[in-house]
């Protein structure tokens, strides 16, 4: 059998520099709000550094096989063509009408950090806003008013609901009671409103079953980014953006019995809020929490058969989908596959279910996240191909460390992954859209 080999553009050495050290975007993000909780003037944003030209280099003699691996890209700095795409992505949204396929076609390569834009792209990709910016204003406050009645139907203590009930009953029965010339009636509490009813119906049955999982989506919220101010701390800003997480996850449990709460949304739902929370208009942010649970539900609509246990075994659940991702490296690079899967025996599941349920959450830095959704956000078809194409390009471009591992070596670099070059995965996994050629 002849070996398939790796396309000249993988090994291309416009990609052999290593990414910066620290990543200054997320600070830039949340300045200003870290500020405020400080008492402390908001730092300024750094000038936007000039970027520098591309220079291929030699690697040099001696160098491991991690030193040059096809893992390291370019470093990550503005360019013309990121200067561009800012314009473009102005001009598509100053529209009356947005041209969603166009925005999807901009997009994709990545959302300049400093337009401020992508909290509106991302509404608009989700199919959360509609393209005609005219019904923007009507169609915020009518789902903004949905989630606020969503959150006093589900988030209301049984012990509330029956005060309310008990309420209405007495103002119902105010003629009766003065018919009984103030002889008071026996307070009456039906079956299901008892707090020790077992039925089904029961409100406080109910109340009760549901403890168990808002304990894990509490437990869940604190782990989310401990290292990022704006999901942890004593601050009052941070505890705010903690409680919205808690309350769109139990809403979303609640309205969705079939799914309920899976642990690992709160990773997924965090980009979100995240982007949404920062949204340079004031209003908006403001209303970020009903805002992202739309989103939210937008985002899982595609992705809710992962998350069904049910369905693992079919054809359209968690394990078929890991299937297509060895299929799809086997497609493109059959030494590697052959050497993960047969040789060393390393199972897919091992590493891709959770890539695959948490959209990469867990193996890179929040910042480079936005960068990576922005892609998978972007793809009509939804995010599941692309997501399988970015795996794969994941694998492919770490396959000289592969090939020199074993199954130790190997699972642990998977389960951990290296910090790479973001644009140049994305270009990679562009890359295997096409078929390749025999």
């Amino acid at each position: 059998m002849v070996k398939k080999r790796v396309p000249d553009w993988l090994n291309s050495s416009l990609w052999s520099s290593a990414p910066p050290p620290d990543d200054e975007r997320l600070l830039r993000y949340a300045s200003k709000y870290a500020a405020a909780d400080r008492d402390e003037p908001p730092a300024t944003d750094p000038p936007a550094p000039v970027p520098p030209p591309v220079i291929a280099r030699e690697e040099p003699a001696g160098a491991t096989k991690a030193d040059n691996d096809d893992e390291n890209g370019g470093a990550e700095s503005p360019s013309g063509e990121e200067f561009a795409r800012q314009a473009q992505l102005l001009a598509v949204l100053s529209k009356k009408v947005i041209n969603v396929r166009e925005l999807r076609r901009i997009a994709s390569p990545g959302i300049p950090d400093s337009t401020g834009v992508r909290p509106t792209v991302w509404k608009l990709l989700l199919g959360y806003l509609p393209p005609d910016r005219g019904l923007w204003p009507s169609e915020l406050a009518k789902k903004r008013s949905q989630y606020k009645n969503f959150k006093v139907e589900v988030l209301t203590n049984p012990s509330e609901i029956t005060r309310r009930l008990d309420k209405s009953t007495s103002c119902d029965n105010d003629e009766s009671k003065f018919q009984r010339r103030g002889i008071l009636k026996r307070s009456e509490i039906t079956h299901g409103e008892h707090p020790l009813s077992l039925g089904q119906s029961s409100i406080w049955n109910q109340f009760f079953q549901d403890a168990a999982i808002l304990e894990q989506i509490d437990r869940d919220v604190k782990r989310t980014h401990p290292d990022i101010d704006f999901f942890s701390g004593d601050s009052a800003y941070a505890k705010s953006n903690q409680d919205a997480l808690r309350n769109i996850l139990t809403v979303f449990a609640k309205l969705n019995p079939g799914i309920r709460y899976v642990q690992g949304m709160n990773e997924i739902l965090a980009p979100l809020f995240f982007v949404l929370r920062n949204d340079p208009d004031e209003g908006n942010a403001a209303a970020a929490e009903a805002d992202t649970f739309f989103c939210f539900v937008e985002l899982l609509s595609g992705l809710r058969d992962n998350f069904c246990q049910q369905l693992d075994n079919s054809v359209v659940g968690i394990r078929s989908t890991i299937t297509r991702l060895s299929q799809l490296l086997k497609e493109h690079d059959e030494e590697l596959w052959r050497h993960l899967e047969v040789t060393t025996k390393v199972n897919p599941q091992f590493y891709a279910f959770r890539w695959i349920t948490l959209l990469l959450t867990q193996e890179f830095s929040l910042m480079d996240i936005l960068h990576i959704w922005d892609t998978l956000l972007s793809d009509p078809e939804g995010p599941q191909e692309t997501l399988l194409r970015i795996c794969c390009a994941m694998l492919i471009l770490v396959r000289r460390r592969l090939l020199a591992g074993d199954f130790t070596a190997n699972l642990k670099l998977l389960q951990h992954y290296p910090s790479i070059n973001i644009s140049h995965l994305l270009y990679v996994a562009n890359k295997l859209r096409s078929k390749p050629s025999g």
